[in-house]
């Protein structure tokens, strides 16, 4: 007989007594200390805690961007401790989105053309289709051909939202996703990242300082000095 519990699948992330130091002339400077928690897969959860507190530097190394002083990151079972730079490199590629603050789009290229790059990248056939049906389903079906410059705020993070799940990911890390919004705009840009990730099933990470946007996701994690204070 198979043992049940060989069949179930690994958390879409699993920290251990995660800590991360960086020196200083007047010594190390402790960021975090001994955090841990599981996510599992379609889980939406908000890391929440004040400037300071060291939410930007989890979704760092919770993303393989960073690498802690101490205890492990896995994402879908898989080490990251394990993969040199290449290797998280490749499996953020494959299986990991993410949506900044600051949009982080190339404004060299249209919007289109930004949405298609990580299929490129990642050597996808027919990259225009599958870009061109993202941004039609964000509402920029009539500004593919508009350069970031060209777009408002709120258009630019929608690009970088179709960005982020044009790839289908498993996994979707968004840090402070309105941080540059006035209060309408964002509000419509959380309800979009919330319609897609619900239709896609993806897991989703929200890093934000604001209680109300943490409490449209399913669980919080909040930090406070480095620390998990709730889980």
């Amino acid at each position: 007989m198979t043992d049940a519990t060989s069949t179930i699948s690994p958390p879409a992330l699993q920290v251990r007594h995660l800590g991360k130091q960086v020196p200083l002339p007047s010594g190390p400077l402790t960021i975090l200390t001994d955090v841990g928690f599981d996510i599992h897969a379609g889980q939406t959860v908000a890391i929440l805690g004040a400037s300071g507190s060291g939410k930007s530097t989890l979704l760092s190394l919770l993303a393989g961007l960073d690498t802690p002083s101490h205890g492990s990151v896995s994402l879908f079972g898989e080490p990251l401790s394990t993969l040199d730079e290449d290797g998280r490199a490749r499996l953020r590629a494959e299986r990991v989105g993410f949506v900044f603050q600051s949009f982080q789009l190339l404004p060299a290229l249209t919007a289109l053309e930004n949405v298609m790059l990580p299929l490129e990248l990642r050597g996808d056939a027919a990259p225009q289709s599958a870009a061109r049906d993202i941004l039609q389903r964000v509402g920029l079906g009539e500004r593919l051909d508009h350069y970031p410059r060209q777009l408002s705020g709120g258009e630019q993070q929608r690009v970088a939202i179709a960005r982020a799940f044009v790839t289908r990911p498993a996994l979707l890390f968004a840090d402070e996703p309105t941080g540059n919004l006035d209060t309408a705009t964002g509000d419509s840009i959380i309800a979009l990242l919330f319609e897609l990730n619900a239709q896609a099933g993806t897991t989703l990470v929200l890093v934000t300082h604001d209680p109300a946007l943490a409490a449209r996701c399913e669980r919080s994690l909040r930090l406070d000095g480095g620390r998990l204070v709730h889980a």
